[in-house]
């Protein structure tokens, strides 16, 4: 094998991982090929005999149905996923211009998986899977630590320091000459050193600091913290990486952090007697998000238990509402769609949701439950749960109504599945009961699916509705970014991330009548039904969670910084590995999109 090719694989990634002899082997192995513009490489479907390295030219990667989802050039690979997996082509390549290639073979390329952990890590496509931290002890200082904390210089007279420490709610002031800690003053400092002693006003801080304090870094672990404070009978801990301060930890987080767990938010839930009470308790969610994000739960457990306090919250609006109201003229039933009804609600949420009411409601018993509704839509916006944009909400007329009227509805956009119904169908189809009586739901539920199912053109629509958000894939093995506003060259890892892959859940469950709303439990209830095969399928779970992980990360960083969440994540936040497996994941995301497109029939 010439040289050359030695030297390619040496400076291509992972292969420049392999130690000497390693790397001299599968120079000795592989195979260089030219390939002549226009040739298919390989089809989908195709039994694969090797992994491909492009050395020169360009390589469009297809899905089944012809569409683009990649266009490669020097140095990409591919093959790598149906090798991975059963050996199949998942995708179909061929040469756009004449193109030469280094030719793995697959038995090859499955020892160097085997015995080369750096090479498994690159090709391995799941979410690395993560030890959680259980307690707060084993969690690292970079999940708990308040970032750029507050910072004056030492010839800083005590009373702005005060005044500072006043004016920003803060018990503490690092003393800082450029980015080095020179010391740190407490509220106890200039109480006992300054105040007590009757030192002047414009006393430099630097004569009351805790001078050259202890400090830890970032990867330190709280229990490092918690061990040095009782040891040394202190109450805060800056914490400093090469020689900068990057934060601090104190014991008043501590206290606050062990205050908030989602359970212990529910008891405050349970036992608030007003919006604004409510509001306050709700308004710790995103260091419950942080919390959660950092002890290494899983996404679909934080979601969960954030979608918990949502529900804790709703049911204790509904109770405060009948308080003030008195007792309903008739049953009721508050239901939640969207992700809360899906329990899937993260740092950004709005509010879905609608009332089902027995079919003995008389007319005059509107004005009742439209005061409900109002007082809770309105208790949910106080505490941050906005109100939705397009009025997907219980105070609106239309979803206010008896249980005839609701199977009305149903049938209707079973029946005609224009736009308008099929978006209303997704967003109903999400439907989970919050408070009341359940019994108003359950055959509607079961009676809906069925008849939804059995209309192969309502299930058409819905396949080719599910279909209008795509993955932001790029063609040149990037991402397709927002192109202009405030949110210009991030990823929307909303809707171009996570919907996608509840949209297909949502399919999944409709074809399977499954009464699950969750998007994880769907995607796991369509394999275990044959609705999905269960390669796509795990290979569909490992891909939403990998995005939807990356989301709440995302959400939790913005936290840390002081920032307000949101969805929109710039590529560049992630390593080079991670973007790589992201797009991955999008890959995955497209191909199980087209392989339902096939469904459609004629729609187009």
């Amino acid at each position: 094998m010439p040289q050359t090719i030695r030297e390619f694989l040496a400076h291509t990634h992972p292969y420049d991982s392999l130690p000497a002899d390693a790397l001299d082997s599968l120079a000795g192995t592989v195979e260089a090929r030219s390939i002549k513009a226009d040739a298919q490489i390989y089809s989908h479907g195709e039994p694969l005999e090797a992994l491909y390295l492009i050395i020169r030219g360009r390589v469009d990667i297809t899905d089944e149905t012809g569409a683009v989802l990649s266009i490669l050039g020097p140095r990409n690979t591919f093959g790598e996923r149906g090798l991975m997996r059963d050996g199949l082509a998942v995708t179909s390549a061929r040469a756009e211009e004449d193109t030469d290639l280094i030719a793995i073979p697959a038995a090859v390329f499955k020892a160097l998986v085997t015995d080369h952990p750096g090479v498994a890590k690159f090709f391995d496509r799941t979410r690395p899977a993560r030890a959680k931290r259980q307690d707060l002890a084993t969690m690292s200082l970079a999940d708990m630590m308040t970032r750029d904390p507050r910072q004056v210089a030492p010839d800083t007279p005590i009373l702005a320091a005060a005044q500072d420490m006043r004016d920003h709610g803060v018990s503490s002031l690092m003393i800082t000459e450029g980015e080095a800690l020179k010391g740190i003053v407490t509220t106890r400092d200039l109480t006992n050193k300054a105040l007590a002693e009757g030192l002047p006003h414009d006393t430099p801080v630097s004569q009351v600091m805790t001078a050259d304090p202890i400090a830890l870094p970032p990867s330190a672990l709280v229990s490092d913290v918690l061990h040095a404070m009782v040891e040394r009978r202190i109450t805060h801990m800056p914490v400093v990486e090469g020689g900068k301060l990057v934060g601090i930890l104190t014991q008043t987080d501590l206290t606050r952090f062990q205050a908030t767990s989602s359970a212990a938010l529910i008891r405050e839930i349970a036992d608030a007697q007003s919006c604004a009470e409510l509001a306050r308790i709700v308004g710790r969610i995103p260091q419950l998000l942080v919390q959660l994000v950092g002890a290494h739960n899983a996404h679909h457990v934080v979601t969960r238990l954030i979608t918990d306090v949502g529900d804790a919250t709703t049911r204790r609006l509904l109770a405060m509402a009948e308080d003030k109201l008195g007792p309903p003229p008739v049953p009721y039933l508050w239901l939640a769609c969207g992700s809360q009804g899906r329990q899937e609600q993260t740092g950004v949420s709005d509010q879905d949701n609608c009332l089902i009411i027995d079919d003995a409601m008389q007319p005059e018993h509107d004005s009742y439950f439209k005061a409900l509704a109002k007082f809770v839509s309105d208790g949910l916006d106080a505490c941050g749960y906005f109100y939705c944009p397009g009025d997907m909400m219980a105070t609106a007329d239309r979803w206010r109504q008896p249980l005839s009227v609701w199977r009305g509805y149903f049938s209707k956009w079973i029946a005609k599945p224009d736009p308008e119904a099929q978006m209303l169908a997704s967003v109903m189809f999400d439907l989970r009961p919050i408070g009341g009586d359940e019994s108003l739901f359950s055959d509607l539920q079961a009676d809906t699916l069925k008849r939804a199912a059995e209309n192969s053109i309502f299930v058409a629509h819905m396949v080719s509705n599910s279909l209008k958000h795509t993955p932001p894939l790029g063609l040149f093995r990037g991402f397709a970014t927002v192109r202009s506003g405030e949110h210009k060259n991030t990823i929307d890892l909303k809707h171009n991330g996570v919907v996608p892959i509840v949209d297909l859940g949502r399919i999944y469950a409709l074809q399977g009548q499954l009464p699950v709303t969750n998007t994880r439990a769907r995607l796991e209830a369509a394999i275990e039904a044959g609705k999905v095969s269960t390669t796509g399928g795990r290979d569909l779970l490992d891909a939403y969670d990998m995005i939807a992980e990356i989301r709440l990360e995302h959400q939790a960083a913005q936290i840390r910084r002081g920032e307000k969440p949101d969805n929109f994540m710039p590529p560049n936040d992630l390593s080079d590995f991670e973007r790589s497996h992201l797009r991955d994941a999008f890959v995955v995301v497209k191909t199980m999109q087209s392989a339902a497109g096939q469904g459609r029939g004629i729609l187009s």
